[in-house]
């Protein structure tokens, strides 16, 4: 198998990432913990925003087509952790565009949080396809080429980010250890449908906003 002409991030298949760049599966299991251990308590507000939000959409997530359950479910949980600041925001549906061993990366992006106001200029967290259970392409491929093209396009070693299957959130880290070496690491399933486990991705994505946004 031949090196493609160009990844699209939509249509992203491991395969041809691992033809592009040497990319492996990482085994830390200790490489999540500062991140899932941030030090964020839910306020009495945000708790029962929360057990409502569950208690509502207990019953259509699962059948939800993506833009339901990005509109209805998962923009809910963003709003609530409120990625619009100063001068950074979150993103819907914004190009990215590089190339990474004279292969161009490029598409659209679900979601990703960035330096800018009016256009993303430096991503730093992505979540990824809001599809619902049972789609036959897989977001974790197409995450993994958009959190390539950060780390190119910033010139870093690590980029974080989450993708979304129906009610399950996967988180991810993506390190750059050597010249056209990358290795991922993938989270256990977190069930948004779980109190607990909804109150860990909240905590997750407060902590990639107020501490990973350098």
């Amino acid at each position: 198998m031949g090196k493609p002409e160009k990844i699209i991030f939509q249509t992203a298949k491991y395969d041809d990432l691992v033809q592009v760049v040497n990319l492996k599966s990482g085994k830390k299991t200790d490489i999540f913990d500062e991140w899932f251990n941030f030090d964020y308590s839910l306020s009495e507000e945000e708790v029962n925003f929360f057990i409502s939000l569950i208690e509502k959409h207990y019953n259509f997530v699962m059948s939800y087509a993506e833009e339901d359950l990005k509109m209805y479910f998962i923009s809910n949980i963003l709003n609530r952790v409120d990625f619009l600041m100063e001068n950074k925001r979150g993103f819907f549906d914004k190009p990215l565009k590089t190339k990474i061993n004279n292969v161009e990366f490029s598409g659209r992006t679900d979601f990703m949080v960035a330096f800018g106001t009016e256009e993303p200029k430096k991503p730093y967290f992505f979540i990824q396809e809001f599809k619902r259970e049972g789609k036959a392409t897989h977001p974790k491929n197409q995450l993994l080429a958009e959190m390539l093209a950060a780390i190119e396009i910033n010139k870093i070693s690590l980029m974080r980010g989450a993708y979304v299957l129906g009610r399950y959130w996967h988180f991810m880290i993506l390190e750059k250890i050597a010249e056209n070496s990358y290795q991922y690491f993938l989270s256990k399933g977190f069930d948004s449908l779980d109190f607990d486990n909804l109150k860990q991705i909240f905590i997750c994505l407060q902590a990639a906003k107020l501490k990973y946004c350098e």
